[in-house]
């Protein structure tokens, strides 16, 4: 079952373009002048109930634009959007009811508030019983692991215990579909993991149906089982996360700080991306080299200091995106 429906949706921004300096201020007054932007170009997709589904891109590609024509914020050009068989253009309050977003960059918990009245306040605002929203704050406060600070005010909580905050807030009215735009930015590694174990039990308990954005390929590898790519304003890339480990995350970057100089060729599996003697960064195709293979080779007694990460998001799909125009 579709619990989202997407069909040949576009939208188009006119900016006004302003010269440089006093006359060119001046001329955008009295004879302005407009560029048309395409954010979104005639995409199609669909979201089956109970998915945690990556919707990714880089910056400008057209993912929060998206996003907010999705929640009703804005309004497409051209074509149609059903969530929840609501569309979000002429029901938007109905929408609101059904959903909820989360936005890492941006609060939506009164700061000045504690936790628990912010969650009183949420719950007034979708008109909940105040027995229910009672209820809803124990369950979510034994679950979320939130007694030590639920009633501190949000203003000194950590970035962590925030964003738990916030994702607690968007699940007071129980909604059917969350919206989650990088929910982990910024956050420490123990505290991503703790975050991601969040949205699988929120997925797992209450069936909420995951909308997730993120630039961080952990939260995309250890969420979600399908990945849809959207680049300039087209998707260049809908299929599950399987194939896309398969296919373009299977290489490791490894960069070393060595004692000594180390005398490295390029050869099946390891390609040298940087050699400046003492430090050196190369690429591992994990499908014909381990990583432990490709240490070996460095030597590990010659080894200062090491950092082993994948590679960046935005290469992938820069990489993704040159093979469609092929």
């Amino acid at each position: 079952m579709s619990i989202i429906k997407v069909e040949k949706l576009s939208k188009t921004f006119k900016v006004k373009l302003k010269e440089k300096g006093l006359k060119g201020s001046l001329k955008s007054i009295f004879k302005p002048r407009y560029k048309t932007i395409n954010a979104v170009k005639n995409i199609s997709f669909e979201v089956e109930k109970g998915e945690i589904i990556a919707f990714i891109g880089p910056n400008g590609a057209g993912k929060s634009t998206t996003i907010k024509m999705l929640t009703g914020i804005l309004y497409p050009n051209s074509g149609n959007i059903k969530v929840l068989d609501i569309d979000p253009k002429t029901e938007r309050k109905k929408l609101a009811y059904q959903i909820g977003t989360v936005f890492g960059q941006k609060e939506q918990l009164w700061t000045h508030l504690t936790p628990y009245d912010n969650f009183k306040f949420f719950g007034a605002i979708y008109d909940i019983p105040e027995s229910r929203v009672e209820k809803k704050i124990e369950e979510f406060k034994e679950l979320f692991e939130l007694e030590e600070f639920i009633n501190t005010p949000v203003r000194n909580l950590s970035l962590g215990q925030r964003i738990r905050c916030e994702i607690v807030a968007s699940l007071i009215h129980e909604p059917k579909v969350l919206f989650l735009d990088e929910p982990t930015i910024g956050l420490d590694p123990v505290v991503k993991e703790n975050i991601r174990t969040l949205i699988k039990i929120m997925n797992k308990e209450y069936k909420t149906t995951i909308f997730l954005t993120s630039h961080d390929i952990g939260d995309i590898e250890k969420l979600c089982k399908r990945v849809i790519i959207i680049n300039n304003g087209k998707i260049v890339l809908d299929d599950s996360m399987e194939n896309l480990k398969y296919h373009y995350l299977n290489k490791k970057i490894v960069e070393a700080k060595m004692k000594e100089k180390v005398n490295l060729d390029d050869e099946d599996g390891i390609t040298i991306l940087k050699d400046k003697g003492y430090n050196l960064k190369i690429e591992v195709d994990i499908t014909k080299k381990s990583v432990s293979d490709a240490i070996k080779l460095l030597n590990p007694d010659n080894i200062i200091d090491i950092n082993i990460s994948n590679t960046p998001l935005e290469d992938i799909i820069s990489n993704i995106y040159k093979e469609e125009k092929k």
